[in-house]
């Protein structure tokens, strides 16, 4: 896979955009954008946010965030100190050593030890019952369920599931003339945004966002993107007209499209 750096460059460059303009949109400041593109991980400010602006920059300029992200992680991001952590081979030898019986590693023989556990374990019930018998092991036994289905019923109760990501409240649009094309933009409450301006090939076009936005357009010179992804501009003999949503972008007829008049 090419360099990330190179991939941010290479797109927004391809798309004419100046690193201030998408400073501007993204609200990252330009140095963290330079940063990005030239790969100075170390002028950011910490790995989470290193991944915070790559997948915002990268959806701005409609590239595949998830897998950026995902390459970053895989060739920049250290591993855990516990998963870098040896197995230490003195472990299994403290282990050997600890389980040695007293004189020199040698090993007490099982039926000793058994016969050793037994007389403990009769002992320990004697003066369980020289404090008050079995009568108080029941009550002792639920009260012992009872916190632990408190315990459980707690956790259960602090879960809360995931909220779904929200959708983007408002539409964009962003317009690169590839040659000389009229251009008229309102919002849905009818206000001009663009008022019916002929722009050049080059030519910037501010990029306009609005919960609605309808589109005029003279002919098929320009490349658009509507949310970020490309759309194809048909070629058309009359004017071209869009209606552009956070969900999409649908063609109006000729006689619903903005005049800018």
């Amino acid at each position: 896979m090419p360099e990330i750096g190179a991939t941010l460059r290479e797109a927004r460059m391809r798309a004419r955009i100046d690193i201030t303009e998408v400073e501007q949109a993204t609200k990252i400041r330009a140095k963290y954008l330079r940063a990005l593109e030239n790969e100075e991980w170390n002028l950011l400010p910490g790995s989470t946010f290193v991944k915070s602006f790559l997948r915002e920059y990268a959806d701005y300029l409609g590239l595949d965030s998830r897998t950026l992200v995902e390459e970053y992680k895989l060739r920049f991001e250290r591993p855990s100190e516990l998963e870098l952590a040896p197995i230490s081979p003195q472990l299994g030898r403290d282990r050997r050593t600890g389980s040695a019986g007293f004189g020199g590693g040698r090993v007490a023989p099982r039926w000793l030890i058994v016969g050793a556990v037994l007389a403990l374990v009769v002992v320990a019930l004697g003066v369980i019952g020289s404090f008050g018998g079995g009568d108080d092991e029941s009550p002792q036994a639920g009260s012992t369920a009872g916190e632990a289905g408190t315990t459980a019923q707690t956790t259960t109760t602090t879960r809360r599931p995931r909220r779904a990501q929200a959708a983007p409240a408002q539409a964009s649009l962003r317009l690169v003339p590839t040659g000389t094309i009229y251009v008229c933009l309102t919002d849905g409450a009818g206000r001009v945004l663009i008022p019916g301006t002929q722009f050049e090939a080059g030519q910037q076009v501010p990029v306009q966002r609005a919960r609605l936005l309808r589109l005029t357009l003279g002919n098929n010179q320009a490349e658009m993107r509507v949310n970020g992804q490309p759309l194809a501009v048909p070629a058309s003999s009359t004017a071209i007209a869009y209606e552009i949503r956070p969900s999409g972008a649908r063609p109006l007829p000729v006689d619903q499209a903005p005049t800018c008049t």
